[in-house]
């Protein structure tokens, strides 16, 4: 189902009586839009795996420091942000934006309270820069590309944005074949960025365990080789695939690694 910025809001379509991985990435990252039910099964998790609150927390962090760079250094203008959860403190557009004002985005999800807020909150900074959202299942690429190219010119660079969903596509075969049909899409001189959890905690996979069996949409943790089979192909900038604080931190921040891997690599 594609349905492009300014339709209906879906409120008849917002479950809330089994979590939500949008809703529950939300509440530990310390916002607001989320339902009790999202609440209980965020802080069951985090019993187990405390560490979880710092994994969203840093992937924030490093959805910055990774969209910064490739509009700063690297002057990319348009962004596909396929799996963009619900909006929050300096989502891609806004970091973008501020770089460089003509930046165009297009975000992906298929939540139906991540619509809602979307068509809300996730408008242009700046009136020479476009924000738009299309409602879509990454398990069909080619539908996404076909909605995304309303806005986005394919025959110039785009930053192709996996940031935390890939996850959800549990045979790692699939995720592979979708992540290269999404860069076969790409001109020369695009990029990939990306991260994922791993599956190198007891305590998280545990916790992760518990979570899947509340119903809730599955996510695999898989394993750092797995994570970077994602980039065979592309030429993968320094660091190369780490944890993602330890992705080019900031200076006189302390870089502790943490459960989620990702990268940023330029398409040849």
């Amino acid at each position: 189902m594609i349905r492009p910025s300014g339709g209906p809001p879906l409120y008849s379509e917002i479950d809330t009586s089994i979590p939500s991985s949008a809703r529950i990435w939300n509440y530990w990252m310390g916002d607001k839009d989320n339902y009790e039910v999202d609440r209980v099964a965020a802080d069951e998790y985090s019993k187990v795996a405390p560490q979880v609150v710092t994994m969203a927390r840093q992937s924030r962090q490093y959805l910055i420091r990774a969209v910064s760079h490739v509009a700063g250094e690297l002057g990319i203008r348009q962004f596909l942000d396929i799996g963009t959860g619900l909006p929050t403190y300096d989502n891609t557009h806004e970091v973008a934006q501020r770089i460089a004002p003509d930046a165009k985005v297009v975000y992906v999800d298929n939540d139906p309270l991540v619509l809602v807020h979307a068509r809300a909150l996730l408008y242009s900074q700046t009136p020479q820069g476009v924000t738009e959202y299309v409602d879509a299942d990454l398990h069909y690429p080619e539908k996404i590309l076909e909605a995304a190219a309303q806005t986005l010119d394919f025959t110039q660079p785009v930053a192709l944005m996996l940031m935390g969903i890939l996850g959800h596509i549990q045979d790692h075969g699939e995720a592979v074949s979708i992540v290269r049909r999404l860069q076969d899409s790409l001109c020369p001189g695009s990029y990939f960025v990306h991260y994922d959890g791993i599956d190198t905690s007891t305590q998280l996979k545990e916790a992760q365990q518990g979570y899947d069996n509340t119903g809730a949409l599955p996510y695999v943790l898989r394993s750092p080789e797995q994570i970077t089979a994602f980039y065979e192909g592309l030429d993968v900038l320094e660091p190369g695939v780490v944890s993602c604080p330890l992705w080019r931190p900031e200076p006189g921040v302390p870089a502790l690694p943490t459960d989620v891997y990702g990268g940023v690599a330029r398409k040849p």
